[in-house]
């Protein structure tokens, strides 16, 4: 710790008077532009592209999925070029208003989610919790040495399992509270929750949303090649538990090497003097708290909930949350727009990465992206044939983040091209699965940009963090394809 900050710890506890927290780290090299301003800058370049790519489309057809449910998807060899779409530069303005539109249902949930956490932050409760687990925690060291990988496998298998995605969003303010007084940083207490169920939703064994959908679109049989998928899981969850742990280790033990330390300090400087003695009302805001998580893993896997009424029953805890800890109604409308306030930047962020979606689908040019990509797949060896399908589907992630939609889009094209160069449609199924592993870093990922807003960590200084794990993770990838591609069918289709 430098005099600055030593300066700035005797403030807080009244030994001289408060000086502004430290300066973020400065660089000599170019200042990275605020992400609004890239993906503005991904709206432009996708408008250029839209000018240049024939538009096109294939012919679609219903089909009905396991759950009941049915989706339209591209029938093979049914593409056919039309009219050229034209955008003019008036979509650059238009598009976001748009994507705002097209967003709604996630918009909504970022807000609420914001302003839920924002009622129950002021109670006090969370803080004097965490004082009270991490005293109990660190009277059992053992107990310290289990928090990273035992809490990142638990969100791993329920990203494996049941797809968890969204729902963890409002979890990351808890974990961070949490890692911080364990002498972490806001990193490891964002990348326990978020890239422990990302991990398992890449490379799930059961989850849903990416291999029950995308199985049942290629005519794989659902849930087959179970083996290998839960070694490929165990294997990709610890890459990227070692990678936080070692992190965390040196994080801990020289706290300035922190990308967001004078983030961590801020928060040392606002953080809410409410309650400061454990009392009553915490016990019962937390008891809310636990309850509202157990009803929404029980409406997740019972009743199949999504943004809505996810929404909706974090909306009521935040109001319950408050009435139990006796504010008024004024004061709790107060604390709930300053909540959702701190989401408005990741709000206008979402809604222009929605834009870019927009503008492909309003020029009909991804389908023609699409063929292009199978086409090129056509004529490369067959060692190489997975690896670059992965390829292909990560550049499809970067404008579909919804795991069914994407397999909607893909399957029906791919599928069929993977029986033409010699691979199984398990393997083709799996090529799209591991596209997952690269949204952490996509500034065009809603999930992604929740969560950082609810972290309050600017993209950029994640994104430069998880560079490295990233190209760990893309290139395990590519080893996790190379079995089933090379040394066994693997079937049964």
């Amino acid at each position: 710790m430098n005099a600055r900050e030593r300066a700035y710890q005797a403030a807080r506890q009244g030994k001289v008077p408060t000086p502004p927290p430290p300066p973020p780290p400065t660089s000599s090299s170019l200042k990275m532009p605020h992400t609004l301003v890239i993906v503005a800058a991904l709206i432009l370049l996708v408008l250029i592209l839209s000018w240049l790519v024939p538009s096109g489309e294939f012919q679609r057809m219903e089909k009905l999925l396991p759950d009941g449910s049915r989706l339209k998807v591209p029938v093979d060899g049914t593409y056919h070029q039309l009219t050229k779409t034209y955008l003019g530069l008036q979509t650059l303005f238009l598009s976001p208003i748009k994507g705002f539109l097209d967003g709604a249902g996630l918009i909504s949930f970022l807000l609420i989610i914001g302003g839920s956490f924002g009622i129950f932050q002021e109670t006090g409760a969370v803080e004097q919790g965490i004082k009270r687990l991490t005293v109990h925690v660190r009277r059992h060291p053992w107990l310290e040495t289990l928090f990273i990988p035992v809490l990142m496998a638990v969100f791993s298998l329920a990203g494996a399992v049941f797809g968890m995605a969204e729902e963890l969003i409002p979890l990351v303010m808890i974990f961070i509270a949490l890692s911080r007084a364990l002498g972490y940083d806001s990193i490891v207490g964002t990348a326990i929750p978020f890239l422990g169920a990302a991990a398992g939703f890449a490379c799930a064994f059961f989850n849903p949303f990416t291999v029950g959908v995308a199985q049942g679109i290629a005519g794989v049989p659902i849930y087959s090649g179970l083996a290998y998928r839960v070694c490929a899981w165990v294997v990709a969850t610890g890459v990227v538990i070692a990678y936080v742990m070692i992190y965390a280790a040196k994080i801990k033990k020289n706290p300035e090497l922190s990308p967001v330390r004078d983030i961590d300090l801020a928060r040392e400087s606002q953080a809410s003097g409410a309650g400061d003695s454990w009392n009553a009302k915490h016990i019962l805001a937390l008891l809310t708290f636990l309850g509202a998580l157990i009803l929404l893993v029980y409406g997740v896997l019972k009743h199949h909930w999504y943004l809505e009424p996810i929404a909706a029953l974090f909306l009521g805890m935040g109001i319950l949350i408050g009435l139990i800890s006796r504010m008024a109604p004024s004061t709790i409308a107060k604390h709930f727009v300053a909540g959702a306030k701190d989401m408005v930047g990741v709000v206008f962020i979402v809604a222009c990465a929605r834009a870019l979606l927009v503008i492909a689908n309003d020029a009909r040019i991804m389908d023609t992206l699409l063929l292009c990509g199978s086409s090129a797949i056509k004529v490369l060896p067959k060692a190489m044939t997975a690896q670059v399908m992965f390829l292909l589907q990560c550049g499809i992630n970067f404008f579909i983040h919804s795991g069914t939609s994407q397999a909607a889009l893909t399957m029906p094209v791919l599928a069929p091209l993977s029986d033409l160069v010699g691979i199984t449609r398990q393997t083709c199924v799996y090529s799209f699965a591991l596209s997952e592993l690269i949204n952490p870093i996509l500034p065009t990922s809603a999930v992604t940009m929740g969560v950082l807003g609810a972290a309050k960590i600017p993209w950029e200084r994640w994104a430069k963090w998880f560079l490295p794990l990233m190209l760990i993770l893309v290139v395990l990838a590519f080893l996790l394809l190379v079995p089933p591609t090379l040394f066994f069918h693997w079937g049964p289709v």
